[in-house]
């Protein structure tokens, strides 16, 4: 007696393709963070023959490790990767883990309705353009004055922003289907293999 397992099934399906493509990227933009600190490494290491640091390195890392942390979100939730304590709960039965389960799945789901929320209202507070009319529609009050950059290099704050709240987002989406596909396994008694 499970709520649309079919659909659940399929929706489940597009959800795993979504978030292994958005995990890669974030993994290949992981990559790239750690050769601009190899570079900047090395570069530092060859002052005397006239290389240097990559100029704001650490800018660049620090943006690259926000985008990658929300693209990587979606995939741990939608496999339980979380850090869990099971001490307890593996004694339990079948159905009571399930519950638990269950209990944890909605707890991540409010907690990434908080983080996408937030997270969104800081890249609306960014996010230089739009009409007001645009901007009003979407919640994203009014226009700045001067947009936000990075000190060094000058980055427009909002991408990294943009880019980060749209990994929150899929979380988000992520861990509403994983409180469904919860509820699914409370309904059978027992949850399955992922």
């Amino acid at each position: 007696m499970a709520l649309a397992a079919e659909f659940e099934t399929r929706v489940g399906r597009v959800l795993e393709a979504l978030c292994r493509l958005l995990a890669i990227v974030g993994g290949l933009v992981l990559v790239g963070a750690a050769l601009v600190t190899v570079a900047s490494i090395v570069g530092r290491f060859f002052l005397f023959a006239g290389l240097g640091p990559v100029r704001g390195d650490f800018e660049l890392v620090e943006t690259a490790c926000a985008i990658a942390i929300f693209a990587f979100l979606p995939w741990c939730q939608l496999n339980r990767g979380h850090v869990t304590v099971d001490v307890l709960v593996d004694r339990m039965p079948a159905r009571a883990k399930a519950v638990f389960g269950l209990i944890g799945d909605l707890t991540v789901a409010v907690v990434a309705g908080l983080i996408l929320w937030r997270l969104y209202l800081g890249f609306a507070e960014k996010f230089p353009y739009g009409s007001e009319a645009f901007r009003t529609a979407f919640g994203m009050g009014a226009k700045p004055y001067y947009p936000e950059t990075t000190y060094e290099l000058q980055l427009p704050v909002w991408i990294p922003f943009g880019l980060s709240t749209l990994g929150a987002a899929l979380f988000f989406v992520v861990s509403l289907y994983t409180v469904w596909r919860a509820l699914n396994w409370v309904l059978t008694g027992r949850e399955t293999a992922i």
